[in-house]
């Protein structure tokens, strides 16, 4: 077995693509124009199905619990046009999505779904089908719930962020809130080690 690795610390290659065109896609799904919050939610939301149910992230973001729940680096600095994105990366993204009022964020082209494998569609399509009529207020709230977060709950109070570990990803919310795809305690072990065991690999190739 691989040698056990933090997996705060470690994660994969950001994919700008894919993350632009997840945020493309569920602003072109709520009709062209999307709360930016709203649809960073709904990126984590798919991410942690994707993840539970592949043992994989759409967008290998790098995840931090924030004051309004999970947050998705990488996908923040895209959504918000951070002046922390590289040129190629801001001219790809500019050409898929602008600013638009009220904190909003519009579609301008077509989805490129070229960017994306069916398993990434697959949890796209959940996400907006499970969550998308939930307005920005009610999303945030939603993803308090979610253990992965909750557990930096009070640290929150003494630092703006935290690094979360993905192997959190895969424990179960309260009964009352969407698991975003089932898993058994069996299920639960392998992915946990599935993923530490390619994080692993990621730590070495660096």
């Amino acid at each position: 077995m691989a040698t056990k690795v933090h997996m705060q610390k470690i994660n994969f290659n950001f994919d700008c693509r894919k993350a632009t065109q997840a945020l493309n896609y569920f602003a072109i799904k709520a009709g062209g124009t999307i709360n930016r919050m709203k649809a960073i939610k709904l990126v984590y939301l798919a991410d942690r199905y994707h993840l539970r149910k592949y043992c994989r992230l759409i967008t290998n973001d790098i995840y931090f619990a924030m004051d309004n729940g999970p947050v998705a680096s990488g996908v923040k600095d895209i959504a918000e046009q951070s002046k922390y994105i590289g040129t190629n990366e801001r001219n790809y993204a500019s050409d898929y999505i602008g600013a638009a009022p009220w904190y909003g964020m519009k579609s301008k082209k077509h989805i490129d779904n070229d960017v994306f494998s069916v398993s990434d569609i697959e949890a796209l399509e959940y996400s907006w089908n499970k969550f998308g009529h939930l307005d920005r207020e009610a999303i945030v709230k939603l993803t308090h719930k979610y253990p992965d977060w909750y557990k930096h709950k009070l640290s929150l109070e003494q630092n703006s962020r935290i690094q979360m570990d993905l192997s959190d990803f895969f424990d179960d919310p309260n009964s009352d809130v969407d698991k975003c795809f089932e898993l058994t305690d069996e299920d639960r072990d392998v992915r946990r080690e599935k993923l530490e065991e390619m994080l692993y690999l990621e730590s070495i190739w660096r």
